[in-house]
């Protein structure tokens, strides 16, 4: 028989033993959530890597045709809708890559539109379900010919310029043609999902699908005919060639009128031609003396007043002195 004393500490010993060992539970659960919620994360992480890994090598296994090569890109922005004024996306690519307006864009799938503004680090691009494209193709089976038109989002394109009794079935592939020099020719377009007849029309009413989602793409590629031309590094980081400088200025100040007035570099290793001749110059004429000037005139000889007073006085005095020496007659005579 136990004291109720040992009775009393056994049964507090054994609680706070469960306290414990429910407390370690929760603490290792805790630890084990926090596991889950990493590796979850981790998971996720690798099957987006993995799923970016499979359309990169979808992208790098198209093979550009002919003399064509290829440049991928990223799409950084989608402007898609009814709300939209134009089917277009951004893409991160721009004329310091070499991009340049009307540049095909592809995916995997098939032709996705083209370049239609550009700047040096980026690049707008109309989508073929635009209503403003339009891309001269030929069905792949039969090899009539038409123009696929966009009408707009969430609508299918249209193919013009079908004859009536031209042969093209549901199902076949449009590929380009290669006529309007963008596309290169044979690229896979769009899928005809119905052909209709109409009595007044000379056309047949031919709709197509394209072959990718517009919504759906992340990356695409550029087409280029031969390589890219990059444009020269400017110190302003703008990548636009640097426009024409004029011909330096002459000592005088006027720009030469040809390129010839510039004198040409001789090269390494050639002679250069011999200066002209210079002929002698001629010896310089001693410079004149200054003049002198002559000294003024006397003051009474300026004014010409004294002189003139003089010669009157002379006169009178000679006068009189004839007056004293003429005779006196006698009287009587």
């Amino acid at each position: 028989m136990l004291a109720p004393g040992k009775l009393v500490h056994e049964e507090a010993a054994s609680f706070w033993n469960r306290y414990l060992y429910f407390v370690g539970i929760r603490q290792q659960n805790d630890q084990l959530r926090q596991e889950l919620d990493a590796a979850k994360d981790e998971l996720s992480r690798l099957r987006e890597n993995a799923s970016e890994v499979e359309r990169l090598r979808r992208l790098l296994s198209m093979t550009p045709p002919g003399e064509w090569t290829r440049l991928g890109a990223r799409i950084i922005s989608h402007r898609l809708g009814p709300n939209a004024a134009l089917e277009t996306f951004l893409i991160d690519k721009g004329s310091a890559s070499g991009v340049a307006p009307n540049t095909p864009v592809v995916s995997p799938d098939g032709v996705v539109g083209r370049v239609l503004r550009i700047s040096p680090s980026a690049a707008t691009v109309l989508l073929i379900t635009d209503p403003n494209s339009r891309i001269p193709v030929v069905s792949q089976k039969n090899r009539t010919q038409g123009i696929l038109k966009g009408e707009g989002p969430s609508r299918e394109l249209s193919l013009q310029y079908v004859a009536q009794g031209a042969p093209i079935e549901e199902g076949e592939i449009l590929v380009t043609s290669g006529l309007e020099e963008i596309f290169p020719k044979g690229l896979p377009v769009a899928r005809v999902t119905s052909v209709g007849r109409s009595g007044a029309s000379l056309f047949q009413l031919v709709t197509a699908a394209p072959l990718f989602v517009p919504q759906q793409l992340e990356e695409a590629a550029l087409l280029f005919r031969g390589a890219p031309v990059i444009p020269a590094a400017q110190p302003d980081g703008s990548g636009q060639p640097a426009p024409e400088q004029p011909p330096f200025p002459t000592k005088s100040g006027k720009l030469p009128k040809t390129p010839a007035a510039i004198a040409p570099t001789t090269r390494q290793g050639t002679t250069p031609p011999p200066a002209p001749a210079q002929t002698p110059a001629a010896p310089a004429k001693p410079a004149p003396a200054p003049a002198v000037k002559a000294a003024p005139p006397p003051a009474a000889v300026q004014s010409g007043q004294p002189e003139k007073k003089g010669r009157e006085a002379g006169a009178e005095a000679g006068a009189d002195h004839k007056k004293r020496r003429k005779p006196s007659r006698p009287e009587g005579q």
